[in-house]
């Protein structure tokens, strides 16, 4: 059974929350700390619930001979090893605790992908992180995925690439470390992610087989998307944001930049009022309009006392303060008992039957 609520840091995610929407700054800072606390202030900005970023040391990550994925190569312009384009996007050590104490001052969740596996979970665990993030190429990362989970806190998992028995084994292995504290969500490893690659109704495979929460973290252009995954249901929303996407680097073209997450936020918070409830009734403002857009049955002409009601002298107008129109073929027929203007609202007590 899927656990209901998750809380990371004062916030809770599950049935009957908010959408928690991760405002997701990666590597975007570009190995800059002032660009980095920048992104935090955007974030704070756009009202998101947390400012996620990837802690690693380039080494932690990747050998001399990884190669850079097509999508890089292609949004940054040139190739190089893997190492060397991660290696510009590294932040010093002594870089976090400044970017995790700006996010406190900011009043906004810090959150970190330990991207370079323990020793980047040691880390983030020293500052007091909240949540784990893991990155969908870290999915079949069981080793790494274990050692967080023994740690107790929510661990949320990216499954681009995978099948949905991997991203069962992964929420297994979290489960069997003692920790039930699992968000899972979908998406597609690709930068920008074509629309047809999106496949979003495997988030509600996901949920329903997996039985824990569910969300969709989005690598597609604009803001569609996310917001039909909370349309959908989706507990969490995460998305890339830049401060301009034409800097160099492999996410800021499929990232939104400031205005455009600060519509997001506030497109994704807006779906429950939109949504409202089960129930098909007439709302408040609907009632008063009601009288004036509805339709009564009226005198077409002047009809005289003891005349019949016939589809001559009967019509159906605007406003709906008189007989309801439904009742315009039951009262043909019927006699008028007093004298009625035209255009007049006919009323009950103007006819009897013959």
């Amino acid at each position: 059974m899927a656990k209901k609520k998750i809380k990371i840091g004062e916030k809770y995610i599950g049935k009957g929350c908010p959408v928690f929407i991760i405002a997701e700054a990666g590597v975007n800072h570009n190995g800059d700390l002032k660009l980095a606390k920048q992104l935090i202030d955007v974030a704070v900005k756009a009202g998101a619930d947390a400012v996620k970023f990837q802690t690693f040391k380039a080494e932690d990550v990747v050998t001399g001979a990884g190669k850079m994925a097509g999508y890089q190569v292609k949004n940054i312009g040139k190739a190089m090893s893997q190492l060397e384009m991660i290696k510009s996007f590294e932040l010093r050590e002594d870089s976090w605790s400044e970017i995790a104490n700006r996010c406190k001052e900011k009043n906004i969740i810090f959150l970190s992908t330990p991207h370079g596996g323990f020793n980047s979970v040691d880390l983030l665990q020293s500052l007091g992180i909240s949540a784990f993030k893991f990155g969908s190429g870290d999915l079949t990362n069981l080793p790494v995925l274990s050692y967080a989970a023994g740690l107790k806190k929510p661990m949320i998992l990216g499954t681009g690439m995978a099948t949905l028995a991997e991203v069962k084994e992964a929420v297994d292995c979290i489960k069997k470390a003692g920790n039930d504290q699992i968000i899972i969500l979908h998406c597609t490893t690709n930068y920008p992610c074509p629309l047809d690659e999106v496949n979003l109704r495997a988030m509600l495979t996901m949920k329903e087989r997996l039985k824990v929460l569910t969300g969709y973290s989005d690598h597609t252009p604009g803001i569609q998307v996310p917001i039909m995954a909370a349309t959908l249901g989706a507990c969490l929303i995460e998305k890339h944001f830049t401060l301009d996407k034409n800097m160099s680097g492999p996410d800021h073209k499929a990232s939104l930049d400031p205005t455009e997450l600060k519509i997001m936020v506030e497109s994704i918070r807006a779906v429950p009022v939109i949504l409202g409830s089960k129930i098909k009734k007439p709302n408040a403002d609907e009632i008063q309009i009601m009288e004036i857009a509805r339709k009564s049955v009226v005198a077409e002409k002047t009809i005289k006392k003891g005349e019949i009601f016939s589809k001559d002298n009967l019509a159906i107008k605007r406003p709906g303060t008189g007989l309801k129109s439904k009742y315009y073929n039951e009262i043909i027929g019927c006699v008028a008992k007093r004298e009625i203007k035209a255009d007049a609202l006919i009323q009950k007590s103007d006819y009897k039957k013959r």
